[in-house]
C-alpha cells in the first residue's frame, strides 16, 4: 500500500514558520473509514450479537453443564425451571455466570470475570429461553 505523507502548508501564511506535523495520507484513510463505520450505526462498543451457544463453549460452560443432562453442574433446563416466574431471573443467573457460585457440596462454579456483562446476560437469556 502507498503511503504519500505531506509535511507542507496547503496555503500561505503572515505568522513565521514553526516546525510541522507531518500527515500521511494512509492516516488519513484509515480515519476517513473508522467515520464512515461510526456513521454506519456500528460501535466499538456494540460488538456484533454471538449465538449464546457459541459463548458457552468459548467459555468452556459446556465441560460442566448440558443443555438438558446434569454433568458436574446442574442441566441449564433445570436452572430455567428453578428461576422461572423469578423477577429478574435473568439478571441474576448473568451475575452468578461473572461471580461463581459455591453452595453446599463437593463442587463449586468458579467466578469467570472474562465474561462481559453483555455476554453473561445473552447466555442467561439462552439458558431461560429453555423448556424441559
Amino acid at each position: 500500500m502507498a503511503t504519500f505523507t505531506h509535511c507542507g502548508s496547503f496555503g500561505t501564511s503572515a505568522r513565521p514558520a514553526r516546525p510541522r506535523r507531518c500527515v500521511t495520507f494512509s492516516a488519513i484513510t484509515a480515519f476517513a473509514a473508522f467515520i464512515a463505520a461510526m456513521s454506519s450505526g456500528a460501535s466499538a462498543g456494540d460488538p456484533a450479537p454471538v449465538d449464546p451457544r457459541t459463548l458457552l463453549t468459548q467459555y468452556k460452560c459446556y465441560i460442566c453443564h448440558a443443555d438438558r443432562e446434569t454433568k458436574a453442574g446442574p442441566a441449564y433446563v433445570d436452572v430455567a425451571a428453578h428461576f422461572r416466574g423469578k423477577r429478574d431471573a435473568a439478571s441474576t443467573i448473568a451475575g452468578e455466570i461473572r461471580r461463581g457460585l459455591r453452595r453446599g457440596g463437593p463442587w463449586h462454579m468458579p467466578p469467570h470475570p472474562e465474561v462481559s456483562p453483555a455476554e453473561a446476560r445473552a447466555m442467561a437469556r439462552y439458558i431461560m429461553s429453555l423448556n424441559k
